[in-house]
């Protein structure tokens, strides 16, 4: 079955506005977290163990271990959410501020890597996206 060129642009601007649309969505609630650790998240220090033995200790893209106790004592050990990075290294053993959600420790921002630009970026490159799918189907 061959399509037509208004058939395809069709098909085409489908695909790019349900991407446009996921992307936009993931953004919004990258940043709704973000904003809701702020207020309702425990502020607490957390020490970074780094375990990885494949990955050498400060570059980019390595996700070290963090270890923080909650107000009840409990002990938590949980992936940092924020990848280490040369401009700002986890290194082993070094202190961060964590935020944690009282009700799921596991849930957590790293204070002052929070990546909104990512989640700002997944939004706006969305919006883009299902503007463009919205063009491309008036036009076809």
């Amino acid at each position: 079955m061959i399509m037509d060129g208004g058939a395809a642009a069709m098909v085409v601007a489908v695909f790019l506005g349900f991407g446009g649309l996921m992307a936009y969505l993931t953004g919004l609630v990258g940043l709704r977290e973000i904003r809701r650790l702020r207020r309702v998240g425990t502020p607490v220090l957390g020490l970074v163990r780094c375990i990885t033995r494949d990955v050498k200790e400060g570059t980019a893209g390595s996700r070290p271990l963090l270890q923080f106790s909650t107000e009840a004592g409990r002990i938590v050990e949980v992936f940092s959410p924020v990848p280490s990075s040369r401009a700002l290294p986890l290194a082993d053993g070094r202190q961060v501020r964590l935020r944690y959600d009282p009700l799921d420790p596991r849930r957590l921002l790293v204070e002052g890597r929070e990546r909104q630009w990512l989640e700002r970026l997944f939004v706006g490159s969305g919006a883009a996206a299902m503007l463009g799918a919205v063009v491309l189907a008036v036009l076809a």
